[in-house]
């Protein structure tokens, strides 16, 4: 009886083909984004804070009362810097806040034949000098506003300065990366990435209906 023995067929060894480097691109872009989104919303936090609690300061005063303290000054200052024809503004201006404990900075300075005015701004805060150049007497006036005044006018950046001015752009630059991070993080969410977007669309069009109808 002949058998016969069958010999067995090597595997078929199928090559692996290399991830598409689109992918791998795709899945750094995703967890670098991620990465940003956390750590911005961190590091944006308390800016955003303030800004949101301020928005609603600002837009409704009526809810937030403020009490006012004006102060009233008199005194003289020295001939020498107000008789000439090259007023001393400095040395006028360090004297009122030596003397009085003046904040904010010099906003204004006039010079008249007669009379000379200077006025210091900043949040909240406001302090008008009037000097009589005869008898060289002066009478000031400081008013000073509450907190909501004070964190009202850090929002706007209104007598401020500049390195507060720089302190708003670096906040909108933050908020501008933190919602281009969340939409890009949205982009990967293939099961939500229609609605997501959808959703956001719909919100910017409700927002602009609401400006063109009811804004004046």
């Amino acid at each position: 009886m002949n058998t016969t023995k069958s010999v067995a067929e090597p595997p078929v060894v199928q090559e692996k083909k290399a991830a598409p480097r689109t992918s791998e691109w795709n899945r750094r872009l995703a967890v670098w984004g991620r990465w940003l989104h956390i750590y911005l919303s961190m590091v944006s936090f308390g800016i955003l804070l303030f800004f949101a609690v301020t928005g609603l300061t600002l837009n409704h005063p009526d809810l937030f009362g403020e009490h006012q303290q004006v102060t009233q000054y008199k005194g003289t200052v020295q001939k020498a810097w107000i008789s000439g024809a090259e007023v001393g503004k400095l040395e006028i201006a360090e004297y009122l806040r030596k003397t009085h404990g003046i904040k904010g900075s010099v906003a204004d300075f006039r010079v008249d034949d007669s009379q000379l005015s200077v006025s210091f701004k900043g949040p909240g805060y406001s302090a008008d000098a009037f000097i009589d150049r005869q008898a060289g007497t002066y009478e000031m006036t400081e008013t000073k506003l509450g907190f909501v005044a004070v964190i009202n006018d850090l929002h706007k950046g209104r007598d401020t300065g500049k390195t507060w001015s720089w302190v708003i752009d670096f906040s909108a630059v933050l908020m501008t990366l933190l919602s281009l991070t969340g939409l890009l993080l949205m982009w990967f969410l293939k099961k939500k990435r229609l609605s997501g977007f959808t959703t956001a669309l719909v919100g910017a069009a409700i927002c602009y209906v609401m400006y063109r109808v009811w804004v004046p």
